[in-house]
């Protein structure tokens, strides 16, 4: 079975919802009690068939959750089936709390929890607005009850009746304020999603109307309800229904305070509603506030719990981008610099023996910019800086000064092979746009031992001295090491500290190492 594409227009379907509706309005207004009691039940079965139908043909993807609806449907169609009479005689509104109340309690939850898991996906990413949209119903739910529920209640009312009318309100009413939500924010789905609300709606008018009316005629009821059944099964045949589950592209993350508000508001439900029940004199108001608060306190717990998260999020957030480059996700400059005051006053106090800086600065970085684009330059500075971020190890950290220039703060030896293993890191290719491209890499190093008291933006200036020697010579620039008794020493390219440098308080206790390795981009 085919079924129209989610581009196909949805006017044909308004149109035959105006005139299915219509035919039903006339059909059962013109009536007798027989014939009223068959429209009746046809127009609560044909939701259930079109739910069937579209799961069948593969429109509805996601079936447990009409499933779930449907069920909820079939329980209220069996109702109307075994008691023909509820509404056209007015039981509906009267509140008995007769085991028909909690039939059709259930399927209003059944059908109510299928629509909510259908539209899961709406409120990933903006829980706080929905439980936002669920609080005001709530306290819509609590003034509807106050004013026109309670007050026309008959003799024949139960308390077990009025808890069950009034929690079928307050869902109604949260529901429909989480279907106005989602509407507002899921374009592409507020065609399925207006049916859907106006289903809620119409349902929870029928039994304001059917309260409302409990000693005159049930005709406007029965439309109602019957207008909310159809409204069902138009929702699933709109070419757009699959969006309800399965909203097309990414729905974007919910911003903008919390209506503090509304949350105030909804604290404030269950007390106004007990004054106006105590007001009445009204027997059920000591039962009535707890099943309000079953309903509305949790929903106001849960809604803090969010906005207690999100708080830790958001500062945990901040305190990342405090610390971290955005582009790398290495340690910016002032964390990393942090560290080397660390590793400086550990060194001073004797528990490290040696503290290592290499400043790198990437060779022919500026050619690919000019050549690729600056995301093309963006790729390799990320790429390098994960290559840099998993040559470091243990207390070694590496960071993004600025530009195209990183430093690694070493704790302790610096190992032999340390420096050359850095540069062929980051020597190696990087694919960019169907493109091999290769960056070298000068590196100055500064190195101090056990107990020295150096000032950190001087020992950084030694490594930044190393580094644009090292690009200048474009050579081998190493410290020289001790020679051991009966070992030669190797001829190395060995360069000394600057005049400038060996004034610093440094003089004569730091040594200076640096090595350049540059090769063109290919």
């Amino acid at each position: 079975m085919r079924w129209p594409h989610a581009t196909a227009p949805a006017w044909p379907v308004h149109a035959g919802f105006a005139g299915v509706l219509a035919l039903f309005g006339i059909a059962y207004a013109m009536a007798g009690p027989g014939a009223r009691t068959v429209i009746f039940a046809v127009a609560s079965v044909l939701p259930i068939l079109t739910c069937t139908a579209a799961m069948w043909a593969g429109h509805l993807t996601d079936r447990r959750p009409w499933i779930t609806a449907t069920a909820g449907l079939i329980l209220l169609a069996v109702s109307m089936a075994y008691w023909p009479t509820w509404i056209t005689e007015h039981h509906l509104g009267r509140a008995e709390g007769q085991p028909v109340d909690f039939i059709i309690a259930t399927g209003h939850g059944l059908l109510l929890a299928g629509t909510a898991w259908a539209l899961r996906r709406h409120g990933k990413n903006d829980s706080g607005g929905m439980l936002d949209a669920a609080l005001l119903g709530l306290c819509a739910a609590a003034p509807v009850w106050a004013w026109l529920f309670a007050p026309h209640l008959t003799a024949d009312a139960t308390l077990l009746g009025e808890m069950l009318a009034l929690t079928d309100l307050m869902v109604l009413c949260g529901v429909m304020g989480c279907l106005v939500r989602i509407g507002v924010r899921a374009k592409k789905s507020r065609g399925p999603i207006a049916y859907l609300l106006l289903s809620t709606t119409m349902t929870l008018a029928g039994e304001v109307v059917a309260v409302l009316t409990v000693h005159g005629t049930a005709t406007w009821t029965s439309e109602l309800m019957m207008g909310a059944y159809l409204a069902i099964g138009v929702a699933v045949l709109l070419p757009a229904a699959p969006q309800i589950t399965f909203p097309s592209g990414r729905i974007k993350a919910a911003t903008g305070e919390p209506p503090l508000g509304w949350i105030g508001a909804a604290l404030c439900t269950n007390p106004l509603m007990a004054a106006v029940q105590a007001i009445r004199g009204d027997e059920g108001a000591s039962i009535l506030l707890p099943v309000g608060s079953m309903l509305i306190v949790p929903l106001v717990l849960l809604r803090l719990k969010l906005l207690s998260t999100q708080r830790r999020e958001a500062q945990r957030e901040l305190a990342y981008h405090a610390h971290h480059d955005e582009l790398t996700g290495l340690f910016n400059r002032r964390h990393i610099t942090a560290h080397i005051d660390e590793a400086l006053a550990e060194l001073r106090a004797g528990d490290l023996a040696q503290v290592s800086v290499l400043l790198c600065d990437l060779d022919g970085f500026k050619p690919i910019n000019d050549q690729h684009g600056h995301h093309a330059g963006d790729t390799v500075l990320k790429t390098i800086a994960g290559r840099l971020a998993d040559a470091v190890k243990g207390a070694d950290v590496a960071g993004r000064i600025g530009g195209d220039e990183f430093l690694i703060l070493i704790r302790g030896e610096l190992g032999d092979g340390a420096i050359e293993r850095i540069t062929e890191l980051v020597r190696e290719p990087i694919r960019i746009d169907g493109a091999t491209v290769r960056v070298g890499v000068s590196i100055g190093v500064a190195t101090a031992g056990r107990g020295e008291n150096l000032d950190r933006d001087a020992f950084i200036n030694l490594a930044d001295t190393g580094m644009y020697a090292a690009k200048a010579t474009r050579a081998e620039i190493r410290t020289p090491r001790p020679i051991k008794t009966g070992q030669k020493r190797r001829a190395t390219a060995v360069t000394t500290l600057p005049q400038a440098a060996a004034s610093t308080p440094m003089a004569g206790s730091v040594k200076l190492t640096a090595r350049s390795e540059y090769r063109s981009v290919s």
